[in-house]
C-alpha cells in the first residue's frame, strides 16, 4: 500500500501546488480587480502603492499564479510564505495570540502549505519539471558516433 501511495506522491503535491495557488491567487485578484468579492469582501479595491494591502495583494496574485503553473514554484513559495508570515505576525497576532481569536487563520494556513511547497517544489504537473527536462536532455553528451570502415 505504501509503495502505491509513494508513487503518487508526485501528483499529490502537484495538485495540492494547483490548489493553494489558485486559492492565493484569487485572493490577490480579488483585493488588486475588485473581482470575487472584493477587498475584504466589500467589493472594492485597494488603492495602488497602498502598504501593505496592495503589495501583499500583488505578491498574492504573482507568486499564486506562479504556483498553479509550477513555474519557479521554490522561488514563489518562498516569498509567499514570508508575506504570509509577515501578515501574521504584523497583522493579526497583535491582537491575540491564536489564530481562531486574531483572524490569522488564512494566512499561518498559507504561510505553511507554502514553505511545504519550498521543500517539496512543484511536483508533477509544472512547468518546473518539464524545463528541468528539457534542460537535462540539451546537457546529455551527444552519443558519439563511431567511424565505419569497409
Amino acid at each position: 500500500m505504501s509503495a502505491r501511495l509513494d508513487t503518487a506522491q508526485p501528483y499529490a503535491i502537484g495538485l495540492f501546488r494547483i490548489v493553494v495557488g489558485l486559492l492565493f491567487a484569487c485572493h490577490g485578484a480579488a483585493t488588486v480587480f475588485g473581482v470575487l468579492g472584493g477587498a475584504d469582501g466589500a467589493g472594492g479595491t485597494t488603492a495602488t502603492g497602498t502598504w501593505p494591502n496592495w503589495y501583499a495583494a500583488v505578491i498574492q496574485l504573482v507568486c499564486g499564479s506562479l504556483a498553479v503553473l509550477g513555474l519557479g514554484t521554490r522561488a514563489a513559495a518562498f516569498l509567499a510564505s514570508g508575506s504570509m508570515a509577515y501578515a501574521y505576525f504584523k497583522v493579526h497576532q497583535p491582537q491575540a495570540l491564536w489564530p481562531m481569536e486574531n483572524g490569522g487563520e488564512a494566512s499561518a494556513m498559507f504561510c505553511w502549505a507554502f514553505l511545504l511547497l519550498v521543500f517539496t517544489g512543484s511536483g508533477a504537473l509544472g512547468l518546473d519539471r518539464l524545463f528541468a527536462k528539457r534542460t537535462a536532455q540539451e546537457q546529455q553528451p551527444a552519443a558519439r558516433k563511431s567511424a565505419v570502415t569497409a
